[in-house]
């Protein structure tokens, strides 16, 4: 179980390091059915990149996926284009993706999807950023070039990392796939830090005792920028962005981040059992998924599921991938579909709520040169201001550019939620006047801007999950409930899976990789077997538990 060869940095999550990514690529494959379970209908609630995930894997193995979708492929995986430039994208849900992501990039791979740096402050591939703080300007191709106040807010955060999270020791045992190790370290910490928060944590360090740094930190953070949104939730869930490398080395998939589910709908793979050559999940809906999902009951040791239609049918599994608040609001469940461990975790999930607002431009202006400083008139932006994070996209010469002139979080998204999106561009606009004097950014937009605030939206009710200090006990029943071995047949054959059950919530990673869970559970739960050279997740699961903190 311990491989001394270092390899990158992979969001191989300590939790529960189970190299997904193997796993994938083993040239033996996910496992094998029983030939009488060929064909075999599975329900797949949720069109996502988990229920697309989990849906063409269970194609590959010989059954029928039915795919449930209440509104369009892709979840929060959501490209808007902009009308009348098709080619210009909004990436409304996620956008960036870590390429220490290695199951997503399996899949990004297979799909022959490009991708381009994407532009996180002081990121190697981003020429400017600005940073505004208290109606002063820093501006800074680097993290260098900034003042020694900066400075020392990085340090600090380093320094808390290395000397109270073992961050070297972490590093390297996921480059070496040191179970052992990262293991042992990491269910250290979370006895340690579960009842702690991110701001506790950073209060209780050192380097952070003046509050101007705790401040400067918040507003700025390193790597993907801002983290004081962050800062109530449990410092366990950012340990684990750090630890994996999740908040450095992004990408943004050329086109749109929505194509990755809506081809693996269309995507007929080389390889399955049962199905024919040609076979795509596409082309087992006749082109479009069931509508959403209305009801869902316990028959017997068979799920039944009623969808908007009005149409009812049964499967011996279904694969549930929306927000599982939405068990409690959107969808008429049995009691029995769970435990009541398993609701009360159900319940107690937090979400982060998130709004962005996007405009097309004429051109890429913010690369004109202002004459009396010889600088870019803009850069990427982070602003103690409502704006909070201004990400600019340049797709090249001749083309439109892509501004994303606000992405907020919790309170600073619950500020804009009730405006209109014309509402919220004059507000942005006014703010940005001030941090950019005399840059007529107005004239340059083209088009009404498109905008989302994701607590408002009704299938969501939130971005993602963010767990609280307290609640790691809740995550882990969630994570491991596609463990069912040994469970009652009639309480078997329902699967949660999404970034809110994963241990990385947010991240697309979590999405596939809870997905892939879900896969071998039903897998398992119709007599299959994996390979024996090839053990998937469950097979594992007793050496890779997530630690039990129950008393």
């Amino acid at each position: 179980m311990t491989s001394l060869d270092a390899g990158p940095v992979t969001m191989l999550v300590p939790d529960f390091p189970f190299s997904y990514d193997h796993w994938l690529d083993h040239p033996a494959g996910l496992g094998t059915l029983p030939a009488e379970r060929a064909g075999t209908p599975v329900a797949v609630v949720g069109g996502g990149v988990a229920g697309m995930t989990a849906a063409y894997e269970l194609l590959r193995l010989g059954l029928r996926p039915v795919v449930y979708e209440a509104a369009e492929l892709g979840g929060r995986l959501r490209s808007v284009p902009f009308p009348g430039n098709p080619a210009s994208i909004a990436e409304m849900g996620a956008m960036r993706f870590p390429m220490s992501a290695r199951a997503l990039f399996h899949y990004i791979d297979l799909l022959g999807l490009r991708t381009r740096p994407f532009p996180n402050p002081l990121a190697k591939d981003t020429p400017l950023t600005v940073i505004d703080l208290n109606g002063h300007r820093e501006w800074a191709g680097t993290g260098d070039d900034l003042p020694g106040l900066y400075q020392e807010a990085g340090e600090a955060w380093e320094k808390a990392l290395h000397e109270r999270a073992e961050l070297m020791t972490m590093r390297g045992a996921i480059q070496r796939r040191d179970i052992t190790t990262l293991k042992a370290v990491w269910n250290r910490l979370v006895h340690e830090y579960d009842d702690q928060s991110f701001h506790g944590f950073l209060a209780s360090s050192p380097g952070f005792q003046s509050f101007r740094h705790r401040e400067l930190f918040g507003q700025v953070g390193f790597g993907t920028g801002g983290w004081d949104t962050d800062f109530p939730n449990s410092v366990l869930e950012i340990l684990r962005v750090v630890f994996t490398d999740a908040d450095e080395n992004q990408v943004r998939i050329v086109g749109g981040a929505q194509q990755v589910p809506r081809l693996l709908w269309t995507h007929q793979p080389d390889t399955m059992a049962h199905w024919p050559r040609g076979t795509s999940l596409a082309s087992l809906h006749d082109g479009t998924p069931r509508p959403g999902v209305t009801a869902m009951h316990r028959r017997g040791e068979s799920i039944e599921i009623t969808d908007e239609s009005g149409e009812t049918r049964t499967f011996p599994a279904v694969v549930f991938t929306p927000h599982v608040w939405t068990l409690l609001t959107r969808i008429d469940c049995d009691h029995d579909l769970l435990d009541t461990p398993q609701w009360t975790a159900v319940e107690r999930t937090h979400y982060m709520g998130a709004s962005k607002l996007f405009v097309l431009t004429d051109r890429p202006f913010w690369h004109d040169i202002d004459p009396s400083t010889g600088r870019p008139v803009m850069g990427m932006t982070l602003t103690d201001r409502l704006n909070r994070g201004i990400y600019l996209f340049d797709d090249g010469p001749g083309n439109p550019g892509v501004m994303c002139l606000s992405y907020t979080w919790n309170d600073d998204s619950a500020k804009v939620s009730t405006l209109t999106p014309a509402q919220r561009l004059k507000v942005f606009l006014a703010r940005l006047a001030d941090v950019y004097p005399g840059v007529d950014i107005t004239s340059h937009i083209v088009g009404d801007p498109i905008t989302v605030t994701w607590e408002n939206e009704p299938l969501f009710m939130g971005a993602f999950k963010a767990n609280l200090p307290g609640q790691y006990r809740y995550q882990r029943r969630l994570f491991t409930q596609f463990m069912q071995r040994g469970l009652d047949p009639r309480r078997r054959g329902f699967f949660l899976c999404g970034d809110d059950i994963s241990w990385t919530a947010g991240f697309a990673e979590g999405a596939v990789s809870t997905a892939l869970n879900a896969v071998w559970g039903v897998l398992d739960h119709l007599g299959g077997r994996t390979p024996p050279g090839n053990p998937g997740p469950g097979d594992e699961f007793s050496a890779l538990a997530p630690v039990d903190l129950s008393p």
